[in-house]
């Protein structure tokens, strides 16, 4: 199954704020049912395990509706573990809905490549976005992240496999959900990555990194920050 270069629909910044809420809110619960927070939150347990801290400032990078965010200040509250969170995506309306939701973070709306050279986390984070990006491009989002990163950075994203691919595109249509999301969804997927392109891409870029495998069908791609 060769890499797509498909267009998502959720790209097209001509998109009515309406869809786009209405897709964001499908997205979560795709994210809630198949268990995508938690690989981060387990990322997130290693990270202050190597080193206790009291607080942690938190990047997420193409944040959407804020639902990763939320799980990680849930994480926060229940570890006692004061966070500093941000978001930050390009669209117009994704701060709009974030808050909507309760999202307990500050945000930044922006092209990622527009973030202030010295502007550093504790953790970036990454979910479900890095397939949005050509591999040109990709490459340069994964030399950025050690310079925004303090201590560790890491990327979620699919795996391109024909089981996923047809999962989700029968079930966006059997649950019903947006138009946006049913298109979108099954192209993600194709758009997506297997281990030879990430082993490829991280080479490419000259970055400190490994990818591994988590299910359902993802890779966690991680890093250590610049320090």
């Amino acid at each position: 199954m060769p890499r797509s270069r498909a267009e998502e629909i959720m790209d097209d910044p001509g998109q009515s704020e309406a869809d786009f809420a209405a897709a964001l809110r499908d997205l979560e619960t795709l994210n809630r049912i198949t268990f995508a927070y938690l690989p981060l939150l387990r990322f997130l347990d290693r990270v202050v395990a190597a080193r206790p801290r009291e607080s942690i400032s938190v990047l997420d990078v193409g944040a959407g509706g804020g639902d990763a965010l939320r799980a990680v200040a849930g994480w926060g509250a229940r570890r006692g573990i004061a966070t500093d969170l941000w978001g930050l995506d390009r669209s117009p309306w994704a701060e709009r809905h974030a808050m909507a939701r309760g999202t307990p973070a500050r945000w930044i709306t922006a092209d990622l490549f527009d973030l202030e050279p010295g502007r550093r986390f504790d953790v970036v984070i990454c979910g479900l976005f890095a397939h949005h990006l050509d591999d040109a491009t990709l490459v340069r989002f994964l030399r950025w992240l050690p310079t925004h990163a303090r201590e560790r950075w890491l990327i979620l994203d699919l795996h391109r496999h024909w089981i996923p691919w047809t999962a989700v595109w029968a079930g966006t249509r059997l649950m019903r959900m947006h138009p946006m999301v049913s298109h979108d969804g099954p192209i993600s997927i194709a758009r997506a990555f297997k281990r030879e392109d990430w082993d490829r891409l991280v080479a490419e870029a000259g970055v400190e990194a490994r990818a591994r495998w988590v299910l359902p069908f993802r890779w966690a791609v991680e890093g250590p920050g610049g320090g």
